[in-house]
């Protein structure tokens, strides 16, 4: 295990003695990212509380570059390890400022007094995560984005060599989650620092990590890169889905197929159906699609929500045999759409250009 920084062996995890998660097995190497997935209440915050010691280990042991994580003092630990959890913090009449120094604590002795190398080390933690323009602003007075980011860089003012987070991203849009993501993906790179994180978002930890472990019942379920992970329809056993569907390959999620026969039929292709399949989705009128190639960029959205769907196979042309499918779905319908922006006139949609006219012919092109 010396190749490994971080590395744990027989370690369970709980509550007032009463094992939740058993056995951990869990190892990542410096400059890695290790993320933990897994349903609501699995466990994932137990395992990072009981990596940071924040709850003592029922059984097993962490080891931190090669040392029982046990035998490290407070400040020998915080020296390490640097942590941001969810729990929101409050600190009273602090600035910005203020909270990203606190980070210092393990260099500045019992009276944290901060010397000029210290306030350096604070500048550029506040610089890497782009916030020096908020440092002598009330942190009770900004967004939960800008609260993330200065507790991040809390964290990096201790210099750690791993770096854990509980489910980061929990109160940030869309753009600070990519930004706050992204800084922590080159601090691994750049610093070689180890991240151990929980995620809730499936496709930024399929991204973003170099390993991941999947928490679920009282075991890691499953511990290996994301290429592994997500395939074979395992993400879907994981969480244990009845209703909808998710593609591992795009990450993407949708909701159920409205039910009964198909009442419009779609002529789609190139990503041009997707945002017409989840209108008609929304309207709860089933529909039918095709002819889509199985790599084409609809083909996903097709296939979780299309009430009747004809394919073929990627780079093949479509055959006069999917174009006679296609015309038998397209008379049970009532109406036929093409999406909006799909191109027609190219050699590889003849058969589409066909299909439209037959629609046309038929009175039932809208």
């Amino acid at each position: 295990m010396d190749e490994f920084y971080f590395y744990t062996k027989g370690m369970t995890v709980g509550y007032h003695g009463m094992p939740l998660i058993r056995n951990i097995e869990l190892k990542v190497r410096r400059g890695e990212i290790l993320t933990l997935i897994g349903p609501n209440g699995a466990g994932k915050t137990t395992i990072l509380k009981s990596i940071i010691r924040q709850l003592s280990l029922l059984g097993g042991t962490a080891y931190l570059d090669g040392t029982d994580m046990s035998r490290f003092t407070g400040n020998e630990l915080a020296r390490r390890l640097s942590v941001v959890l969810t729990e929101r913090v409050r600190p009273e009449l602090m600035t910005c400022g203020d909270v990203v120094a606190a980070g210092r604590y393990p260099y500045t002795g019992r009276f944290g007094v901060l010397n000029d190398r210290d306030r350096e080390i604070v500048r550029e933690a506040m610089e890497l995560v782009s916030i020096q323009e908020l440092k002598d602003r009330d942190f009770r007075q900004i967004s939960d984005g800008q609260k993330q980011r200065v507790m991040l860089a809390r964290a990096l003012c201790q210099q750690p060599e791993i770096l854990v987070l509980d489910e980061p991203t929990s109160f940030l849009d869309i753009r600070y989650k990519l930004e706050f993501l992204s800084v922590i993906q080159k601090m691994s790179r750049e610093r070689r620092l180890t991240v151990i994180l929980s995620l809730h978002e499936l496709d930024l930890a399929e991204r973003i990590s170099d390993r991941i472990a999947c928490v679920r019942g009282d075991c890691i379920d499953r511990f290996g890169p994301p290429e592994e992970i997500f395939s074979g329809g395992y993400i879907t056993e994981l969480y244990g889905m009845t209703e909808g569907a998710y593609d591992e390959l795009t990450g993407s999620l949708e909701l159920e197929r409205p039910p009964g026969p198909p009442e419009v039929f779609i002529i789609a292709g190139c990503g041009t159906g997707t945002p017409l399949f989840r209108k008609l989705q929304r309207e709860g009128v089933p529909f039918a699609a095709g002819i889509l190639w199985e790599n084409d960029l609809d083909y996903p959205a097709a296939r979780a929500l299309a009430a009747g769907l004809v394919t073929e196979k990627p780079f093949h042309p479509f055959s006069e045999e999917k174009l006679l499918q296609a015309k038998k779905l397209l008379d049970s319908c009532s109406r036929v759409l093409c999406a909006p922006g799909l191109d027609l006139e190219g050699k590889m949609t003849e058969k589409l250009r066909s299909l439209a006219g037959y629609a046309q012919e038929q009175g039932k092109l809208g």
